[in-house]
């Protein structure tokens, strides 16, 4: 874990989104922070300057993981994503399995056939990076990116799948949508997904979309 300082906050360099995760979770328990924010592969921490010096800063940060990092919790919830693949609703996918060399059944089958984790939720409000894709499914994020993707939408790019709680431009492959709430503006939670939840997405027909 590499840390370093500035005026306001420290930043440590991690290896994993896991470690960020939990090196996150370990430090927003200590009240000392005004804010704790985790990325992929590094964790910022902001502090009161006119509290606490940055080296004092770091010091404490350095104390807390004395004795390693500590695990994240276990989460015990598997939240199911159900996704309709393909057609108007994942325009990408059909040159995708050409492109791969698959049909459309096997790359549902590889996308749905195993458990993830989310790695982080920002970037733009809400969306959702989960990690965990298949290497046979890797592929880059589109050299042109578009002006608008709809909200509920689902891409992967870069080893990871996701998903779009809002609608924003993007450059994602996009290869579904889904029918999960990802942003209800009248809920104390407007953002229900939180980066270290278990999922797993699950196949639904346009109609079930629809319905």
């Amino acid at each position: 874990m590499l840390i370093q300082s500035l005026d306001d906050q420290i930043s440590l360099s991690v290896d994993n989104p896991a470690d960020a995760q939990a090196i996150a979770s370990h430090l927003r328990a200590d009240s000392a922070w005004l804010e704790v924010v985790a990325g992929i592969d590094t964790v910022v921490v902001r502090f009161d300057a006119l509290a606490m010096d940055a080296g004092t800063a770091q010091g404490r940060i350095e104390e807390s993981f004395r004795d390693g990092i500590p695990p994240l919790p276990t989460q015990d919830t598997l939240l199911e994503i159900p996704i309709v693949y393909g057609g108007e609703y994942g325009p990408d996918l059909g040159a995708l399995c050409e492109e791969l060399g698959i049909t459309k059944e096997e790359f549902i089958a590889l996308h749905t056939g195993t458990e993830y984790r989310v790695d982080m939720v920002g970037f733009t409000p809400g969306f959702v990076f989960v990690g965990g894709l298949d290497e046979r499914l890797h592929v880059p994020r589109r050299t042109e990116p578009r002006q608008c993707v709809a909200a509920g939408s689902v891409g992967i790019a870069d080893g990871r799948t996701g998903l779009y709680a809002l609608a924003s431009p993007g450059g994602w492959t996009l290869i579904g949508r889904t029918s999960y709430t990802l942003f209800n503006a009248r809920s104390d939670n407007p953002f229900p997904i939180e980066a270290g939840m278990r999922i797993r997405f699950t196949a639904i027909s346009a109609d079930e979309f629809e319905a």
